[in-house]
């Protein structure tokens, strides 16, 4: 696992090169481990299959993944953050105005900040801000949160109304907050 991509390109399972598989004769039950190296330890209990162990690792890859976030974030050096804000301010606003232009918006500014307890943020008058650790994250959940900020654009609250609109553009933001409550939190 490289410094600052925890998830790597895609959100694709982890190859099995990234699982090692451990038999412990002890052990009552499936277990996962994170190492420092990003690697996936897999205990399997007595009785148990590496085939089930496999699927087992498989079933829980959003609490992998936020289990690498945790090690990423906690491991960065001021200069691996600053190489990823400045990773985030390249990649970040185009990808923010590609989406407003598929979806008719004109942002009159983007900008990239340290922000502790938001993903984003738009204010009235079209300016749109992006943490830097949206860069962090699988893309589908990048993607939810600029989706989310450019539909303030066009509806500034979280009416009924409001989700629709983001319904409208991006189907599956259930799942995507559902992840962002549930990992979130590790890469603050």
């Amino acid at each position: 696992m490289q410094p600052g991509l925890p998830f790597g390109e895609s959100h694709a399972a982890p190859r099995a090169l990234d699982f090692y598989f451990i038999r412990h004769r002890r052990a009552r039950r499936y277990l996962l481990r994170v190492d420092d190296d990003g690697r996936v330890r897999v205990t399997i209990p007595r009785g148990g299959s590496r085939r089930e162990a496999d699927a087992f690792a498989r079933r829980n890859l959003d609490w992998i993944e936020q289990q690498k976030a945790r090690i990423v974030v906690s491991s960065l050096g001021a200069d691996e953050r600053q190489d990823l804000r400045a990773r985030a301010s390249l990649e970040l606003p185009p990808l923010l105005l590609q989406r407003a232009a598929e979806l008719g918006l004109t942002v009159a500014r983007v900008s990239i900040r340290n922000q502790r307890s938001r993903w984003g943020s738009c204010g009235r008058e079209g300016r749109i801000t992006l943490n830097w650790r949206l860069v962090l994250m699988p893309p589908r959940i990048r993607d939810y949160v600029i989706v989310h900020e450019l539909m303030h654009l066009r509806r500034m609250d979280h009416s009924q109304a409001y989700w629709a609109l983001v319904a409208a553009a991006y189907p599956d933001y259930r799942e995507a907050r559902a992840w962002l409550r549930t990992h979130g939190p590790g890469l603050r």
